[in-house]
């Protein structure tokens, strides 16, 4: 009777604490709080001016005695103290009323160390927290788009966030293989401000990068480099074979007749050939596919462009640049090819039944970074598995957390129930 008591007086709060957007779950009321963990200090007195939306319209706009400041970095916290200072504005700000000292469940990278879970405990602690809970990235995702986590089945999650990207299989409530890199969307914005830095002269600040990445950035389209597998029907039998077929040995023996730009054209080709040196027959859609690869066959790709403004490095005078889809794709390859490098160990790691179980089911694509134009088509392309990118996938992590703060009972297995411990 006093715990049921004790729960309804209290507001149990659910917080996804990303280096981008700290987001702010309250029991029984849903998301209250989504703002970027961004803190605007002044030098002098090391009083804080701004927090969240305000501290981020301060950003490369400020005076010499204020600055703007992330306590987040790769998903980690990086100044304890100001991180404190923010989660306790964040959490006044979501809770009305009084109240006892709340339960608050936060999500964590699931790469991050025993002294990184430490300060993430002892920030909650400090801001009031009765019971502090960590539930990893990945499995609040998988959590927060509803899929069966509990049941022997194999779901494959990527969470790319700001400061981190997390890949995980999940399997009976637990994580069977995961792969967490500290490549995400901060790493994308970064690319493009040393592209223009390198290629224009030109320096941008990182809000006119993050606009022009959400706004005509896109990942490259899959190209077709090393040997790949290939599988099709034995000519004259239904048994199926498999081969490996490396792209220089296409246009070695392309035609000089043929128009390789034609895409439909190439991919005749690539059928014919496979078809009379292999005694293989492989189906239309992957021929095109393996076309549309090719280093030296269009992409049919739409090319956006747009003026950024930003200050010219020699002369120091402002001025415009006109940059382009192409030209950001172009910026963001490592960025990308490094987390399709990291699903792709993760794939690797993965134990054959529930390899199997994802080829059925697919992958789920959440969080901000996962909303950039062309990447789940990206990663379908070099996985050859089926992508899908969630609804809301910036609030898939604070809305898994929230599910369990609802219901603790049934998500025991995957909580991590952090309490002090005296000597």
């Amino acid at each position: 009777m006093f715990l049921s008591l004790k729960n309804f007086f209290s507001s149990d709060i659910a917080i996804d604490l990303g280096t981008a957007n700290t987001l702010v779950f309250v029991r029984n009321r849903g998301i209250v709080v989504n703002e970027p963990s961004i803190v605007a200090i002044r030098k002098a007195t090391q009083e804080i001016v701004a927090f969240g939306n305000e501290a981020k319209e301060m950003l490369g706009r400020t005076p010499g005695e204020i600055i703007t400041v992330r306590p987040m970095k790769d998903g980690v916290i990086a100044d304890f103290e100001l991180a404190e200072q923010m989660i306790r504005h964040f959490i006044r700000k979501a809770r009305s009323g009084w109240s006892l000292r709340p339960r608050i469940a936060i999500s964590i990278p699931s790469g991050i160390t025993e002294v990184e879970k430490r300060a993430v405990r002892d920030s909650a602690e400090h801001v009031g927290a009765r019971e502090v809970y960590l539930v990893s990235e990945p499995m609040a995702a998988a959590i927060g788009v509803g899929l069966p986590i509990e049941q022997p089945v194999g779901n494959m999650v990527i969470d790319i966030g700001g400061g981190t990207t997390e890949i995980a299989v999940i399997a009976l409530a637990g994580i069977v293989s995961s792969n967490s890199i500290r490549v995400a969307g901060d790493e994308m914005t970064e690319s493009i401000i040393q592209y223009c830095k390198k290629k224009y002269n030109i320096l941008i600040g990182e809000n006119t990068a993050e606009y022009v990445k959400c706004h005509i950035g896109s990942a490259s389209p899959y190209v077709w480099k090393g040997p790949r597998q290939i599988d099709g029907k034995e000519v004259g039998s239904e048994s199926i074979r498999g081969i490996k077929l490396s792209a220089t040995e296409i246009l070695e023996n392309l035609p000089d007749t043929l128009d390789r730009k034609n895409k439909k054209q190439t991919a005749e080709f690539i059928f014919l050939y496979i078809k009379k040196k292999y005694n293989l027959i492989i189906s239309p859609l992957l021929a095109e596919k393996l076309a549309k690869a090719l280093t030296l066959v269009g992409t049919d790709q739409e090319v956006n462009s747009m003026p950024i403004k930003g200050r010219d490095l020699i002369s120091g005078i402002p001025r415009t640049i006109v940059i382009n889809t192409l030209e950001v794709q172009e910026a963001l390859s490592e960025s990308v090819d490094m987390i399709v490098q990291a699903v792709l160990q993760c794939l690797e790691k993965t134990p054959p039944e529930l390899a199997a179980d994802i080829l059925d089911r697919g992958i789920i694509l959440s969080g901000g970074g996962g909303l950039l134009k062309g990447l789940d088509a990206r990663i379908k392309d070099e996985t050859d598995l089926p992508v899908y990118l969630v609804d809301d996938a910036l609030l898939a992590v604070v809305k898994g957390v929230g599910k369990v703060l609802e219901n603790l009972n049934n998500y025991q297995k995957i909580l991590s129930q952090v309490k002090r411990e005296y000597y």
